[in-house]
């Protein structure tokens, strides 16, 4: 059955300090799709209203000033939901794929990036793709996005659908990262585990886990100084 948040809907939150002072507030959604708060500002990653049984109102969520979309699979990419949220100064960043379905919206190419908002926040767009022989079809070179945003001098990565590429083994200087974990889609967890050694976050945040069990996550990088947060996201 599905199901429906008729009022607004809680989802779990958390409240982190930037390197400038100010707080960014990440509000986890379900599945890939994330909420910021920045400074007055709102910003969603893959907002996508239906997923596996459940449905979002997005209605009932903030406007956003900044959408970000990684790939036009259907469950990142979700045009109702962009409507839902839109306002008449928002910007619309994905991949050039996505901007085939999304009007006005300014598509990126890996390596591109973007500055908004007078310098406020940055936003590059970094390679996601498959590696793993018989699920290359899923997310092919060339693609899809990543996207590392600078937000108050700190840098998130908000990897997308990937594996542990050697293109996502080269991001440097990352302070909150958020990986997927779902093969044959993205990685296993182990391959979650050694992406994040070699990128060092302060904060890691496994998302796109559907039934993976997450779990175990924090004991494989027990040995490390990353926190590993785990979030419901139904």
């Amino acid at each position: 059955m599905l199901n429906i948040f008729s009022k607004k809907p809680s989802f779990e939150k958390d409240t982190i300090q930037l390197k400038n002072g100010k707080n960014l507030t990440i509000t986890f959604l379900r599945h890939a799709s994330l909420l910021f708060e920045y400074d007055g500002k709102v910003i969603y990653s893959d907002p996508v209203a239906e997923f596996e049984g459940f449905r979002i109102d997005f209605e009932k969520l903030p406007q956003a000033d900044l959408i970000l979309v990684s790939h036009d699979h259907y469950d990142h990419l979700d045009c109702d939901a962009i409507e839902a949220i839109c306002q008449d100064n928002t910007v619309i960043v994905c991949n050039e794929t996505s901007a085939q379905q999304i009007a006005d919206a300014t598509a990126l190419r890996n390596g591109q990036s973007i500055s908004l908002f007078e310098g406020e926040i940055n936003i590059e767009a970094v390679p996601a793709y498959n590696i793993t022989e018989g699920h290359l079809q899923f997310h092919p070179k060339d693609r899809d996005n990543g996207y590392i945003l600078t937000i108050g001098g700190t840098r998130i990565y908000i990897a997308g659908d990937t594996e542990d590429t050697t293109d996502a083994y080269a991001i440097k200087d990352i302070s909150i990262a958020f990986l997927p974990v779902n093969q044959p889609y993205t990685m296993t967890l182990q391959q979650a585990a050694n992406l994040a050694r070699a990128i060092a976050p302060a904060i890691l945040y496994p998302y796109h886990y559907t039934d993976t069990d997450i779990a175990q996550l924090p004991n494989l990088l027990s040995d490390t100084d990353i926190e590993v947060r785990l979030r419901k996201m139904p």
